[in-house]
């Protein structure tokens, strides 16, 4: 968590990307990993994909078929991060569903990023009191930091709760749709963004969902700490290969 701490201080908007790990080729994960972070990405979420997901629009969900197809599982995953921490400082969160981390057990999985150097964990589909009641103590064990979600549809009673128990930066989805769903921001999501921004929360907001170019990247962070970007970043990828990495990051920097 040292790691996030020091990024998420740092006096700047902080730019994260998403990619699925195992995508484009299975052995791409280290090679975009390390473009990212030469590119001066500040943040990575390393996608861990499922053949089921809850919150994945069709090009996530695409990359994700076909890193499964490619052969990518939790344990492939993991011996491919082996000795990331070797050459790779940036800061790590792994993103998935929960139900991979329950089939390779949840402690084993904990003990496994802690040797790593995973920092944190964004599990859209564990619930805060799931967390609160049996995974909390877990995950604090391994110094993993779990990052939870918030929609225009979270309630604001909810919303504290999440900053009352998040440790790092809060996950602000700018919409109710899918990843990749939308393509800019309405009025009623810039009202959203204010309206998060005068609840004063004592945790850091990253937001996520809608961030294609340097215009909205500009309107994201406008109200917050900083902003992700994944299917735009996978698009990319799908049509450009590892080689687009430097110019599409160079738009938001």
């Amino acid at each position: 968590m040292r790691r996030l701490q020091e990024t998420l201080q740092q006096d700047k908007k902080i730019l994260s990307i998403y990619f699925t790990a195992g995508y484009p080729n299975l052995e791409d994960t280290i090679p975009v990993l390390k473009s990212l972070e030469e590119n001066g990405v500040d943040l990575v979420e390393i996608g861990l994909p499922f053949s089921d997901p809850l919150a994945d629009g069709p090009t996530i969900q695409a990359s994700s078929t076909e890193a499964l197809k490619n052969g990518m599982s939790t344990s492939v995953l993991f011996d491919q991060l082996q000795n990331v921490r070797d050459h790779i400082s940036i800061p790590l969160i792994i993103m998935g569903y929960f139900n991979p981390i329950l089939q390779y057990g949840v402690e084993a999985f904990c003990e496994k990023c802690a040797e790593i150097g995973i920092d944190g964990l964004i599990l859209p589909d564990l619930p805060l009191e799931e967390y609160n009641l049996h995974y909390k103590q877990l995950f604090e064990k391994h110094n993993l930091a779990v990052i939870f979600l918030i929609t225009p549809q979270t309630s604001i009673e909810r919303i504290h709760d999440i900053d009352k128990a998040s440790k790092e930066f809060i996950y602000m989805v700018s919409s109710a749709s899918t990843t990749g769903g939308t393509s800019g921001f309405s009025e009623k999501q810039e009202s959203y963004f204010n309206k998060i921004e005068g609840l004063q929360l004592k945790s850091q907001q990253l937001v996520g969902f809608g961030i294609n170019n340097s215009e909205t990247f500009l309107k994201a962070t406008s109200k917050a700490k900083g902003a992700i970007i994944g299917s735009a970043f996978i698009s990319m990828l799908s049509k450009e290969g590892l080689q687009g990495i430097p110019s599409f990051v160079k738009q938001f920097k």
